[in-house]
Formats: structure tokens, sequence, C-alpha cells
């Protein structure tokens, strides 16, 4: 079995095409059937069903990508690792973000870190809390900004860099626009834009709400932080939302306001896997994060 092969069947188990597989590789089509055929008479297995130009992989099929998925994983690690190991700050960084750390934190740490270590390349993923985690732990990313950080995840472990206060972003012309701060039960009557509830901001604001025994009204939906900061500042609702979000500046036409009795929080830090070391540039990358967090918190308090 060849590198090659496996590289040629992952593709073509990707795409369920033949002809697509090839125009990706930019190799023959020919070629490509060719090592699939020769690779299914070294196993003694069909990997495919061939349903005209499109292939489905065989159950057994199935079970030999998730194999070879990981075992090309561990072949990448390993020539990364070298390379890493004769220069460091020479490296490639697989790290993702939720949309609600992409404006601020994550570029403001990116940056600082570059300014150390100028020749480090990042490959940059944007994706929601879940997924980041799966990818941290599938090996499809290196590490993860993440907030809440989790804590009863078993194949992925967390350092918290810091805490961010939930806030409320209010229309301007609202009622309760000139408070100083707000309850939280204040709230119960207002129209919320919030995000899915499939996300953990979702999770952590409808659960803060339910607390003080309301279910907060949704008037509207969206998946992204700067969707939702559009929808209130054109007063279509209210929203709680994470105060890092709003670093920069406003949105035009709001407020925002602290919210109190209860104050609202999530914890924001880093993930890595449990069960794999990390390679030299991710390390320096990581042991950066805290330091560079825990400074910041120290000029703060």
């Amino acid at each position: 079995m060849e590198l090659r092969q496996i590289q040629y069947f992952i593709e073509v188990a990707k795409r369920e095409h033949m002809t697509e597989a090839a125009q990706k590789l930019n190799v023959a089509q020919s070629a490509i059937s060719r090592q699939i055929v020769n690779l299914e008479s070294e196993l003694g297995v069909d990997l495919f069903f061939r349903e005209g130009r499109n292939v489905r992989l065989t159950p057994i099929g199935k079970i030999f990508l998730e194999h070879m998925e990981q075992a090309l994983k561990v072949i990448e690690n390993g020539l990364r690792e070298v390379e890493e190991y004769l220069d460091p700050e020479n490296g490639v960084i697989r790290i993702g973000f939720p949309s609600s750390l992409a404006a601020h934190t994550l570029p403001t740490a990116i940056s600082a870190f570059r300014e150390r270590y100028p020749l480090v390349k990042f490959h940059l993923r944007q994706s929601s809390y879940h997924s980041l985690i799966d990818g941290v732990i599938k090996g499809d990313i290196d590490m993860a900004l993440i907030g809440p950080v989790p804590k009863h995840e078993a194949k992925v472990q967390g350092s918290t860099l810091f805490t961010d206060s939930i806030v409320a972003l209010l229309p301007v012309d609202h009622r309760l626009a000139g408070q100083r701060t707000l309850k939280l039960n204040q709230l119960r009557e207002e129209s919320f834009v919030l995000f899915p509830p499939k996300f953990i901001l979702n999770e952590i604001i409808v659960n803060a709400c339910r607390q003080l025994g309301f279910e907060p009204k949704v008037s509207f939906e969206g998946e992204d932080i700067d969707a939702i900061k559009g929808l209130v500042s054109a007063g279509l609702g209210v929203t709680l939302i994470p105060e890092i979000t709003l670093v920069d500046s406003l949105p035009r036409g709001t407020v925002k306001i602290p919210v109190m009795e209860p104050s609202v929080t999530r914890s924001v830090g880093v993930i890595i896997p449990r069960d794999r070391d990390l390679l030299p540039t991710e390390k320096l990358f990581y042991e950066f994060l805290k330091e560079f967090f825990s400074m910041l918190e120290g000029y703060q308090n």
C-alpha cells in the first residue's frame, strides 16, 4: 500500500466522483481509477460501489476511510513535528474560533504573537461551539479559542484565559436606554434577537432568563454576531451579548448596559486535544496565549 493510493482513496471517498477527485488532485482520472483498483486488489475487498461515473463507499470502505484519515493525520503531524523541531518559529498553527471572538480577541492575540514570532503562519477556521470541540478532537484543527470553556469533555483540555460579561444591547430610543445598569428581569417582556437554539450563546442567555422564571420572547434569530447587532441597531429588538464583541465600537443607534441581578458571564479560553502532545509551534502559541491574557488581566486589575 502506497501513500499516494491512500490520498487518492480519501479524495474519491470525499467527492464520490472519480472525475472530480482527479480534477482536485490534478492527475488523470485513469491514474486514480487504476490506483483504486490496485488498492482494492491488494486488500481483497471492494471499497466502492460503482454507479456510472459516481462511486459510493461500501460498508468496509467506510471503516477503511476512517482509519486512513487518522493514519494520514498521523503522517502529516509527524512531518510537521520534524519540520517544527528544526525551526519552531517558522511553523503553522491551525486554530478555530467562534464569531464572538473573531473581531477583537483572536486578531489581538495573533498580532501580539507575530510581533515575537513573525514567520509563524496561521490557518483560521470560524465555526460554532460544538463544531470547534469536534474539530479539535478529530485533529482537523490544532486548538480553538472558545467560550465558555467546556468542563466535561473527556477528549479535550481547556485553559481559561479571561471571564467575559454578558451585557444588554438596546436601541438608543428604548425606554430603558438611559439606565446605568439593568436587572435581567426588566427585559421579561421585551422582544429578543438571539442566536438559534443550537448555539451556546443562546443556551447561556435562555438559561439565565429561565432562572428568573421567564422564557425570552425571540422575534429574530441570527447565526452571526454582526447580524444580531445590526437587527438591534435597526430597532427590531434587544439582545444579551458578550461584552468583548463591543470593545472596538458600539453599533450605530445602540447603547450597552451592564446586566445585574443576576450577573451573566462566560469563561473564554483555549482548548487542545487531551490525547496528543502539541507540536513545537502549537506549544509556542498555546503558552503565549496564557501569558498574554494573564498579563492583560494584570493591567486591567
